[in-house]
């Protein structure tokens, strides 16, 4: 067996041109780094190796190490955070608009919208107007409407917004904090639908689940094999900045993060980080946790990785989602090999989760009960189903068509997405911000994207009753 003083000694040998550098058996020495700084200069990249084995630069003590770091962090976490407000109100308006019985399930006002700031001297009526070609040529493609960055893109990592932190302090990172006001994000808690209880409604009693109530609030209304996947969903597990070595973002160490920690009450609280499969670093997408609601009516999961089963991504997110799509750091930090049987498991328990009642639906086909819809929501159904081309991707019962799309905003001279799965729209009103990234604020903000960047043309009332259809979902 190779013993762990070579492997470093190799790993430190190697520079910046990917080749072995000479050593002492024969051939010209090169001095070892004693920091960071110094193995920088002197092309060491193996030095990233070092630091994962023992938690420290060579020659630094761990512990020191861990605190000179958050000490910088937290130094620069204003300024940090002053550039991601700063970036923010550019792109939109942050006052939270709301309307007078504008509601999600459990009767939080939702974010009424348009929210994202037009370019000076234009309006939503003219820029629908032009072509892609156009809106290149005068940069007219709103700022809102383009990537939304992670507030450190650099280092990356989960971030929770400070309602969720409050009851979990053990969420919170020293280095960055939660970017969006809460006004424009989901209830919390959540509430919590069954499939098979749909008469209980809201099961959650208010409370959020996790590792100390998950049993009581849940024992008799599941299968006991249901429970054992709930209680793998409650369990914490190593995550990249929320672990106990010397390189989490977390002022004290912990076990991790939990699966209901992102999907809190399998819903979300809008929770991002960026998704592990894109390189390099800056390339890498930010994505909001999605909800977990009607899963069992879901054929791919994970917005860029098109996996085919709840099973194989749950043990998929866990083993590498969590870590940045790094398997190594996840052995370094704590991964955890689950037993199929009880990822089969967690994935039945996910499975169990419905989505909130939506009383003007049809049951039986997913479309509007026009006896009961108001006639706005009549309007923008035909909207849906027909001028708007909705349908084309959204379809009933969950909206969704299991497919992936690429929107190619570089025509608009945005950054390039590329293939992006089809979320479902099925409860879409307790789900703000939207799209993959939370780039958008409101409802009102999705329909004025897809209007330009779908070539609709949609007039002032068709896009207001397109919002209100999609409200009733």
């Amino acid at each position: 067996m190779v013993g762990m003083s070579t492997v470093l000694a190799a790993a430190l040998s190697v520079g910046r041109s990917g080749h072995a550098q000479p050593t002492s058996e024969g051939r010209q020495q090169t001095s070892q780094p004693n920091s960071i700084e110094q193995a920088k200069q002197k092309g060491f990249e193996g030095v990233d190796f070092y630091y994962d084995v023992f938690g420290a630069p060579p020659g630094q003590d761990p512990q020191k190490s861990f605190e000179q770091v958050m000490k910088k962090d937290q130094a620069e976490k204003p300024e940090v955070m002053a550039k991601q407000r700063k970036l923010l109100e550019e792109r939109y308006d942050l006052s939270c608009k709301q309307s007078p019985g504008v509601t999600m399930t459990k009767g939080k006002p939702q974010p009424v919208g348009p929210a994202v700031r037009l370019p000076a001297g234009m309006t939503w009526e003219q820029l629908a107007q032009m072509g892609p070609d156009d809106i290149r040529k005068k940069r007219a493609f709103p700022a809102g409407f383009d990537r939304l960055p992670h507030p450190k893109h650099a280092v990356g990592g989960q971030v929770f917004p400070q309602i969720q932190i409050k009851q979990f302090p053990r969420l919170e990172r020293f280095d960055v904090d939660f970017d969006l006001p809460e006004c424009l994000l989901p209830e919390f808690p959540p509430p919590i639908f069954l499939t098979i209880h749909p008469e209980l409604g809201d099961v959650s009693q208010g409370e959020v689940l996790h590792a100390d109530n998950f049993d009581r609030l849940f024992r008799g209304l599941v299968t006991p094999a249901q429970l054992d996947g709930l209680r793998m969903l409650v369990t914490q597990f190593a995550q990249e900045e929320f672990n106990a070595t010397h390189d989490r973002k977390s002022a004290k160490p912990s076990l991790g993060v939990t699966c209901l920690d992102c999907h809190v009450n399998f819903h979300t609280t809008a929770q991002f980080h960026l998704n592990p499969d894109t390189r390099p670093q800056l390339e890498r997408l930010r994505l909001d946790t999605p909800s977990l609601r009607g899963m069992f009516n879901q054929q791919i999961h994970g917005s860029k990785r098109s996996i085919r089963s709840v099973e194989d991504f749950t043990e998929f997110e866990q083993r590498t989602a969590y870590f940045n799509g790094d398997p190594i750091r996840a052995m370094k930090k704590g991964m955890n090999l689950i037993d199929r049987v009880l990822v089969a498991h967690m994935g039945q328990m996910q499975n169990m989760i419905d989505f909130p009642p939506a009383p003007h639906l049809d049951p039986m086909t997913g479309r509007l009960d026009r006896t009961k819809a108001t006639p706005l929501e009549v309007r923008g159904e035909d909207v849906f189903f027909g001028k708007g081309r909705c349908a084309a991707c959204h379809l009933p019962p969950s909206y969704t068509d299991h497919q992936m799309h690429d929107l190619h905003l570089e025509r608009f001279g945005a950054a390039a997405d590329g293939p992006i799965k089809t979320f479902a729209l099925r409860g879409i009103k307790d789900s703000p911000p939207y799209f993959h990234d939370g780039r958008l604020p409101t409802l009102e903000d999705t329909v004025e994207f897809f209007n330009i960047v779908g070539g609709l043309k949609l007039d002032q009332e068709e896009k207001k009753a397109l919002a209100a259809f999609m409200r009733a979902l």
